[in-house]
């Protein structure tokens, strides 16, 4: 299983996917060209979910629709530091589907 990291230093923001850099992934959708962010709402933490989604599932229909409600539940509430497991991401996926009738999650 992939992990995902996230650190915000005075030297700025890095996002690793097994110790990498993990791509903004904007060829599959652009939300934003200013990078990823986190611990609230908005089109820079939205850009973050759509690339841990794409990395995890390589859909990339499913990482779109699911970019939004992961935004909100995950992403808005990480901390300044945090990790993420592919397990996890995968039990936010569940239980984001679940939520939603018929399993699909609304357009972006």
């Amino acid at each position: 299983m992939k992990n995902y990291r996230g650190s915000r230093s005075m030297d700025g923001i890095v996002v690793t996917v097994d110790g990498e850099r993990l791509p903004q992934y904007s060829e599959v959708k652009c939300y934003t060209r200013l990078g990823f962010d986190w611990t609230y709402e908005g089109v820079n933490p939205r850009q973050l979910a759509l690339a841990i989604l794409f990395d995890h599932t390589g859909d990339k229909e499913r990482a779109i629709g699911l970019s939004g409600p992961f935004m909100k539940d995950i992403v808005a509430n990480f901390d300044n530091d945090w990790t993420l497991t592919g397990s996890e991401v995968e039990a936010a996926i569940k239980s984001i589907e679940a939520r939603v009738s018929g399993g699909a999650v609304g357009a972006p």
